[in-house]
C-alpha cells in the first residue's frame, strides 16, 4: 500500500509548527502498513499535484498568507482538478481563507482567493489568540486547540465544526467554524492539530483509506499518549467554559 501526500509552502506557512501535523499523519500511516512518500512544494517551486492522495498547508502570518495566494493563483485549476480526482485537501490556520473567493485586508485591499469555495474573509485591526473548544461536524469527540486570528469570514453553510462552545468562529463567538466540502476540510485552527486531536487523525486516516479503496481496521490502534494529553487539555478548557 503506498500513499502520496504534497505539503504545500512548509517554508514559509508553518508558522505554529504545522510541519508536525504531516509527520503524525505519516506515522500514523506508517503503522498501519502504508508506505507513504511526502512532497513539498516550496516558494520557488510550481506545486505538481499530480498523483497527489493528500494537499496540505498550515498557516502563516497575514503577509505570508498573500503569498501563497499568490503562488497557488497560476496552478488554481491544477489544485482544483486534483479536488475533483478525489483528493483529499486540508488546509489549517490562515491558509483556509486561501480557499475562499476573496480577502479583504485591513488596510481595504482586495486578494483573489483560489475560488474553490464561495465564502469571503475580511481582515481586521482586532486579532484574538485565544484555546479553542470545538464540535466537529465529521466525527465525535470535540476538538481542542488554538487561534491567532484577525478576520471574519462569511459566507460558508457547510462548517467543519458546528459551533465553538470557547473561542471565535467564522463570524461570531461561539458560532460554527471551518469549512469542509466534499473532501476540501479547512480550519482556522493554527498549530499541530492533528497531534492534539486523536480523533480528527483518525478522521484523516480513514478518508485516505477510503480513497484509496483499502479496507481500514475495524478499530484503529489506539494512541495512549496523544489520547492522554487531548483528555488533559480537553478537560481544562472545559472547566473553563464551566467558570
Amino acid at each position: 500500500m503506498e500513499l502520496t501526500i504534497l505539503h504545500l509552502y512548509p517554508d514559509f506557512m508553518s508558522l505554529y509548527g504545522e510541519y508536525a501535523n504531516v509527520t503524525v499523519l505519516r506515522r500514523r500511516l506508517e503503522a498501519l502498513g502504508v508506505e507513504v512518500t511526502v512532497r513539498t512544494a516550496c516558494r520557488a517551486d510550481r506545486p505538481d499535484f499530480d498523483g497527489a492522495d493528500m494537499i496540505y498547508m498550515g498557516a502563516g502570518t497575514e503577509r505570508r498568507q498573500k503569498l501563497a495566494m499568490e503562488c497557488l493563483l497560476p496552478v488554481r485549476q491544477e489544485l482544483k482538478d486534483a479536488a475533483d480526482r478525489g483528493t483529499l485537501i486540508l488546509f489549517t490556520g490562515s491558509a483556509m481563507e486561501v480557499l475562499g473567493a476573496s480577502v479583504t485586508d485591513a488596510g481595504g485591499r482586495l486578494w483573489q482567493g483560489l475560488a474553490l469555495a464561495d465564502f469571503t474573509s475580511v481582515e481586521s485591526e482586532t486579532r484574538t489568540p485565544e484555546d479553542v473548544v470545538a464540535l466537529p461536524t465529521l466525527w465525535d469527540a470535540p476538538a481542542v486547540g488554538f487561534m491567532n486570528k484577525c478576520s471574519v469570514t462569511r459566507g460558508i453553510a457547510a462548517p467543519l465544526f458546528s459551533s465553538l462552545p470557547l473561542g471565535f468562529g467564522n463570524e461570531a463567538e461561539h458560532g460554527a467554524e471551518g469549512y469542509v466540502s466534499g473532501n476540501i476540510l479547512a480550519t482556522h485552527l493554527t498549530g499541530p492539530v492533528l497531534v492534539k486531536n486523536p480523533a480528527f487523525l483518525d478522521c484523516l486516516t480513514r478518508r485516505l483509506f477510503e480513497r484509496k479503496g483499502w479496507e481500514p481496521p475495524a478499530v484503529l490502534p489506539a494512541l495512549p499518549h496523544q489520547t492522554e494529553a487531548y483528555d488533559v487539555t480537553l478537560r481544562e478548557l472545559q472547566a473553563r467554559i464551566g467558570g
